[in-house]
């Protein structure tokens, strides 16, 4: 008997999360479905469960624009990552291609291609929206790769710095001694080129998602 389809659905808007659902189970046979609606809810059921597939919301809570698409790739390399947004710029394609994740779906995509574009991701291959494919590699010396660089435990660690948890909290919550933080920490500072966490936080701002100016 054939494994069921994992999928995780991580979008902090109950409706379209249910739409989602509801195209799934519509579109694809034999799959298991499993929902978060912030940024700790997906860790838990990363735990929990081996996924094929992650359409993964940027702007859920805690997300951190894209430093959650940039910690999941680092820690979940064979999981695919399709980015749902409803912001659909090319930077922020481009971006999203860059950091890892295998396809990139707008809110607004018609049913029809969202299934096209799944399928895809699925079959191993990559999908954008028309005229998004030519996007740009992250320059080797840019602050973005250096936080790139950061193993998948600097990262959360860097990620608890921009959340205001102290090295007691973030030893408390990873089960670390307040000293393997302190030397997590002087690592982070040294890859990244900085002396202090809020500059730490700084540079992870590379990694925010860039306003979409509003049109009259």
């Amino acid at each position: 008997m054939l494994q069921p389809l994992k999928i995780i659905i991580a979008d902090d808007h109950p409706l379209f999360r249910q739409a989602l659902v509801n195209i799934l189970t519509t579109h694809f046979e034999n799959v298991s479905l499993f929902e978060a609606e912030s940024v700790a809810e997906l860790d838990e059921v990363l735990k929990r469960h081996d996924a094929d597939l992650l359409l993964l919301d940027l702007n859920i809570p805690k997300a951190h624009g894209f430093n959650t698409l940039v910690s999941i790739r680092n820690c979940h390399a064979q999981m695919g990552v399709v980015v749902i947004s409803g912001q659909e710029d090319k930077i922020t394609v481009s971006k999203s291609m860059s950091f890892g994740a295998a396809g990139f779906i707008p809110k607004s995509t018609a049913v029809e291609v969202m299934v096209t574009a799944i399928k895809s991701v699925l079959a191993g291959q990559q999908w954008v929206p028309a005229g998004c494919n030519n996007f740009e590699a992250i320059e080797a010396d840019s602050m973005t790769s250096k936080i790139v660089s950061l193993s998948p435990r600097q990262h959360s660690i860097l990620m608890m710095f921009a959340d205001g948890l102290l090295n007691k909290q973030i030893a408390y919550e990873l089960g670390l001694s307040e000293a393997t933080i302190k030397a997590h920490a002087s690592a982070i500072f040294l890859k990244l080129g900085v002396h202090t966490r809020t500059q730490a936080v700084i540079a992870m701002n590379e990694l925010q998602l860039e306003k979409t100016p509003i049109t009259a």
